[in-house]
């Protein structure tokens, strides 16, 4: 029996932006939390392969994402122009593969990026042991620049939490809440103040047996030729410890006087 290790990645960073099915050439979606082909592709670039190189046993890695803070959309609206003053050419190919001219000329394109702004995903990897004592020492000194989704979303540090022998959802069960002091201030006052002992968050793990099908797992990141299938994924809940203090309540029968505290 082939003995395996989960990474544990904490990605977080002012931006990030995860892309999806939706990318078009003036607008780029985010995803809600990071894709699959996304993180291989990051773990890819840790490891120094080319992009054209086949994915081998990166492509059978199992994923989960646990969301600890969802971070919010951030809509960044630019314009695109050639400094030559000349028309923008269109993203369709000749046959030698340039780029086409647009059938009118545009010398102005707007386009829009979306991105995630101060969220906070734990990311389990799991594999093989051995590959994964690999893939793990590539994070800690990576080969080539990470980034978050895209070159200009660079995650802060820790990336890497740890390498364990536990199953991939009991990793993502223990490891405590990566909200830091600042986003859990920022938690309180989205939530009115509130100090519960423990939260629940979203989790989502390959599962061929799962109830959701996405369609970001990567087969090829070859530039012009890339490549994804689907996988199927399992949602779960789980409870972390907030470590807030919380807040007493009244006891049963004891009316609360709101006013009393300015001697009225």
């Amino acid at each position: 029996m082939t003995t395996t290790n989960t990474l544990l990645l904490r990605l977080a960073a002012p931006l990030q932006s995860w892309g999806d099915h939706r990318a078009l050439l003036d607008t780029r979606y985010t995803a809600a939390q990071p894709t699959k082909s996304g993180v291989i592709g990051l773990l890819a670039a840790a490891l120094g392969r080319a992009r054209d190189e086949p994915l081998g046993p990166l492509a059978d890695l199992t994923m989960g994402v646990r969301v600890d803070m969802p971070g919010t959309l951030l809509r960044d609206y630019h314009t695109v122009s050639d400094h030559r003053g000349v028309p923008l050419l269109s993203a369709n190919l000749t046959a030698k593969g340039l780029q086409k001219p647009t059938s009118k000329p545009r010398y102005v394109q707007p386009t829009e990026r979306f991105y995630l702004q101060d969220a906070a995903f734990l990311v389990g990897i799991n594999g093989p042991a051995d590959f994964m004592e690999e893939v793990t020492a590539a994070a800690k000194a990576p080969a080539c620049l990470l980034g978050l989704g895209r070159r200009s979303c660079p995650p802060t540090f820790p990336l890497v939490l740890g390498l364990t022998d536990t199953p991939l959802l009991t990793a993502l069960t223990e490891q405590a809440w990566l909200a830091s002091p600042h986003a859990r201030t920022v938690w309180q006052k989205r939530n009115r103040g509130a100090t519960p002992a423990t939260i629940e968050v979203p989790a989502t793990i390959d599962d061929s047996d799962g109830d959701t099908t996405l369609g970001d797992q990567p087969t090829s990141f070859t530039l012009g030729h890339r490549r994804h299938t689907t996988r199927r994924v399992s949602h779960h809940l789980i409870s972390l410890s907030t470590g807030f203090t919380p807040t007493p309540h009244t006891p049963a029968g004891e009316e609360h006087d709101p006013l009393a505290l300015l001697g009225w």
